[in-house]
């Protein structure tokens, strides 16, 4: 099994993002981005070897929550410094910078949280926006820099840390004790931008017309005149990923819809209707809702279904191309969040995503995966871009196993029938208050237990329904949405009264971290 991983330009312009278990690495990735310059989240153990190899542009050090001060805290090989590229440090990446290159970091008898006046002395490469003065920024540190490497000098300082900001340009070293990631520091995306522009010299040209140009060569080189298939889960993902590799081999792709039964309500219809008269894509539509269902017989642990789904999926990709001519390359639409959450050397297990750790090892096709360096809002943009209806591009997302795992305990299919039902309701109220693109993810989850309630005078044992609404920029974080009480009635009321079997509505206010956005 072999992957490439599309979305990438193919420009010398890399920023390099070294993850020292901060919160924000994923947000300091996406701002760069967002300076159209294409960044990259790597672990902080590399070898500067291993780091020039990458041929970066710049080099950020994220925030972390260790003290430079501790046996054990990450560090950097020494030999980056040496490497001649730029370095910024963000928080702990600005302490680690000072620690490991002469300067000094104290041990304060108070940290610094939320929101802090900066005092900018001498605005430098990177405050030259916000000009000398007092500026709003986000601290979130105990240690603080006292004294900055020799030859730099300090640009600003805050009430708990004298040494906020420093710059050294003849030895390529940025330091900030804020965040300029998060947006509660106004000046924040400035200094990036100042960063990976005028510091690093990157040029800005990684768009979304240049990321569909950059994957479409790689997809004509790994694929050649061979055949593909992209397994369509009705998902914003893998519709883009396979308008994306069709732009590259045409005739070459035929898209399967394996129809698992797990899917939303009504969206199966939509599915075809879109790709086969809309898009012109050859599609093989399987029915296969009877071979899930009792492959998930008895299957109750959530990494057990995930992974039961995507073997099946995979079995049933197999068994499509069997009537296509040289079929070895397998779409998918796996993305970076995807990517991360099912653990990579820089990142713990969080679960198991069907199409990256739940695949089986002797699968026989090679992967196709154009969207995997990619977050979200990329994904939609390069839709877009492609001429993807809004209603493709614009739906919320929705996971590879479907239904499968917004069930929780056995799934069959009279919990499926009760959850679309549920599901059904949610999307239309939400629809219907226009939150439609101002809520992330909002869906209902079937819980496996039950609960005493009273209906028609009659006392009922029956399940309960939880909404999950959640707001995100690309679900690595998300925050629960605060619908209004009208709307969580009135929600709570049809569930209740046109769902059979259901007699409870709860609402989850639980944000990620520390849940995740699915259930399972």
């Amino acid at each position: 099994m072999t992957r490439t991983s599309g979305g990438s330009a193919r420009a010398t312009d890399r920023i390099l993002v070294v993850d020292f278990g901060a919160q924000y690495a994923q947000l300091i990735a996406r701002r760069v981005r967002e300076a159209n310059v294409y960044s990259e989240i790597v672990p902080h153990d590399l070898t500067a070897d291993e780091f020039a190899a990458k041929a970066p542009s710049g080099i950020i050090f994220s925030g972390g929550p260790a003290s430079v001060h501790v046996d054990g805290a990450p560090r950097i090989d020494p030999g980056v410094y040496d490497l001649g590229v730029p370095i910024l440090g963000i928080c702990y990446g600005a302490q680690l910078i000072a620690h490991q290159r002469g300067g000094t970091v104290g041990r304060n008898e108070r940290g610094e949280y939320g929101r802090t006046d900066l005092s900018v002395a001498e605005p430098g490469a990177l405050l030259v926006d916000a000009g000398a003065g007092s500026h709003p920024v986000w601290m979130s540190h105990f240690d603080a820099i006292t004294e900055p490497p020799a030859g730099a000098t300090v640009t600003a300082s805050s009430p708990d840390a004298p040494v906020a900001a420093f710059e050294a340009p003849d030895a390529g070293l940025y330091a900030v004790q804020f965040h300029p990631e998060v947006h509660h520091t106004p000046c924040g995306q400035d200094l990036i931008v100042r960063f990976v522009h005028d510091v690093c010299g990157c040029g800005g040209d990684w768009t979304m017309a240049s990321v569909i140009e950059s994957s479409v060569d790689a997809i004509r080189a790994q694929v050649g005149d061979g055949r593909a298939i992209c397994g369509l889960s009705g998902g914003v993902d893998s519709a883009v990923a396979a308008a994306l590799v069709h732009r590259a081999i045409g005739h070459q792709l035929t898209c399967v819809f394996v129809d698992t039964g797990l899917m939303r309500a009504g969206e199966g219809e939509q599915v075809v209707e879109t790709f086969q008269k809309t898009q012109g894509i050859e599609l093989v539509h399987v029915r296969a809702a009877d071979r899930f269902f009792e492959r998930l017989a008895g299957v109750t642990d959530p990494e057990d279904k995930r992974k039961a789904i995507g073997e099946l999926f995979i079995r049933i990709f197999e068994e499509a191309a069997g009537g296509i001519t040289d079929a070895k390359f397998l779409v998918q639409g796996t993305l970076y969040p995807d990517v991360i959450e099912s653990g990579t050397k820089d990142a713990a297990k969080i679960k198991s995503h069907h199409n990256v750790g739940g695949l089986p090892d002797d699968m026989e096709f090679d992967l196709v995966e154009p969207l995997r360096n990619l977050f979200k809002d990329e994904v939609r943009a390069v839709g877009s871009e492609l001429g993807l209806p809004d209603e493709i591009v614009w739906r919320q997302p929705f996971p590879g196993p479907g239904l499968g795992v917004r069930i929780i305990g056995e799934v069959t299919p009279e919990a499926t029938a009760i959850l679309q039902a549920a599901d059904l309701i949610v999307r239309e109220e939400v629809r219907a208050a226009g939150l439609e693109r101002e809520i992330w993810q909002a869906f209902a989850v079937l819980a496996d237990i039950r609960s005493v309630g009273v209906m028609g005078d009659e006392r009922t044992y029956a399940r309960p329904i939880i909404i999950r609404a959640v707001t995100s920029e690309d679900a690595m974080t998300a925050d629960w949405a605060r619908l209004p009480y009208d709307l969580l009635e009135k929600m709570s009321s049809r569930i209740i009264n046109e769902v059979d079997g259901v007699n409870r509505v709860a609402y989850d206010i639980t944000s990620k971290p520390p849940g995740t956005i699915e259930w399972e």
